[in-house]
């Protein structure tokens, strides 16, 4: 059966089906396969359950925050607030755009939100500085990934309403590696910008020009204060943030900056309606797909394959994710997550690991993958933005992504870098 799944999905795959279909034929493919009519009859309650969660709700309100916060111009703000202290450094618009993404990441969740709206500002910007179109492509796409690690997360929502694990208690647990990801790619962008003469910006900093970029960017940045501060204090679920945040962005669209129009919420609401319905679809699909990988007990079987390879937790580890990192860069980010979150987590969980830490192992890597050929979604998003070939943003890429990796197995192999935060909190022990 394992055999007839995965070549009938990655047929689908070929053929470019949408994920949301390709995940719901295969599964019922499968069904059809085992031959028994009871959970045949079985599978729409399955799709409905999955889709009616209080949960998952924080998904379409945490995405349409962040596009009315493009809306109302927060990114512009934020970036010449970043400015003020990174652009002083060497290669100083491309360390502007990393620390960008890292106060961004606070607002949208989405790595692809964040090389679409940052890319389409430093990309041109650096170009016309004089960095290279490929570098600056890179710089984007590589920083873009922080997004859904800084809190609030897309992705943790999706794996902690799959896996049952606190989604307050991951957002804990990103804070540290999304930072560590921040200033490595900065400690690797000097070393590239002062080999390559990069510019710098030599505007001193001075009290009164950052109380008034602080004064702009206020807003902005007390967006990600409150969700978090409220989560982290017990005031709201991360359900509840969701709302928050989209009460948040309209008040600061409709009275604080008053550039927010009716034609826009519109067009916002919209848009966020056909991205709900892909959404659900997904998760729906998925939800059925792993039922059936459960009925035919897989992640039973990968436990047994792993474990006959070795007993060690530290090589099981290292197994599980080298075979993160490969279907990474062959499947999509959210089918990657739904699919081999169930069958992996409880293989990490018995060697030892922490499902928290497993489940921050697992966003890092996957967001890794967004970066990589051939399939990184971040990746297409800053060529298409940056008017930039594939084999030259995929040179540049790589010592963006060999830094990443480091940070990945720092996180894994160094659980406290991770768990530091979840346990003052009190989310692990």
């Amino acid at each position: 059966m394992t055999g007839f799944l995965l070549t009938l999905f990655f047929l689908l795959t070929a053929i470019g089906l949408p994920l949301g279909f390709m995940l719901g034929l295969t599964a019922l493919a499968g069904f059809e396969k085992l031959g028994n009519p009871v959970f045949l009859t079985m599978l729409s309650q399955r799709f409905f359950s999955a889709m009616n969660s209080y949960t998952f709700l924080a998904l379409p309100l945490f995405l349409l925050a962040g596009d009315i916060m493009n809306k109302v111009g927060l990114t512009e703000r934020i970036i010449s607030f970043a400015n003020v202290f990174f652009g002083r450094l060497r290669g100083g618009l491309a360390q502007v755009n990393i620390a960008t993404s890292i106060l961004f990441g606070g607002i949208s969740g989405s790595a692809v939100a964040d090389t679409a709206a940052l890319g389409s500002v430093f990309i041109p910007a650096m170009v016309k500085e004089g960095y290279g179109r490929g570098f600056s492509a890179a710089v984007t796409a590589a920083s873009s990934i922080i997004a859904p690690i800084i809190p609030p997360s897309i992705i943790m929502v999706i794996y902690g309403g799959i896996m049952g694990v606190s989604i307050a208690g991951l957002f804990a647990a990103g804070i540290v590696p999304g930072l560590m990801i921040g200033v490595g790619l900065m400690i690797l962008t000097r070393f590239i910008s002062k080999k390559r003469n990069y510019p710098k910006h030599d505007i001193p900093i001075t009290v009164p020009l950052v109380i008034k970029e602080f004064k702009q960017a206020f807003w902005a940045l007390l967006m990600p204060l409150i969700i978090m501060g409220g989560i982290l204090g017990g005031i709201f679920t991360p359900t509840e943030a969701a709302a928050v945040s989209v009460a948040y962005a309209l008040f600061l669209g409709l009275v604080v900056y008053r550039n927010l129009s009716l034609k826009d919420l519109y067009e916002l609401f919209y848009k966020n309606a056909a991205m709900l319905g892909v959404i659900i679809l997904i998760l729906s699909s998925a939800s059925v797909l792993g039922w059936l990988l459960a009925i035919e007990k897989l992640p039973e079987k990968i436990a047994i394959a792993f474990i006959s390879i070795t007993e060690n937790k530290y090589l099981i580890l290292l197994l599980i994710n080298v075979l993160l990192i490969v279907v990474g860069m062959l499947m999509d980010i959210t089918a990657s997550l739904i699919i081999l979150g169930p069958i992996l987590a409880p293989l990490a969980i018995q060697v030892g690991v922490d499902p928290l830490h497993f489940g921050i192992m697992m966003c890092v890597n996957l967001n890794i993958a967004l970066i990589t050929p051939p399939m990184g979604g971040c990746l297409f998003t800053a060529m298409v933005v940056g008017n930039v070939s594939f084999g030259r943003i995929v040179r540049s890429l790589w010592p963006f992504i060999l830094v990443e990796l480091a940070v990945l197995f720092l996180i894994v192999y160094i659980p406290p870098l991770t768990m530091f935060v979840p346990r003052l909190l009190g989310f692990a022990t």
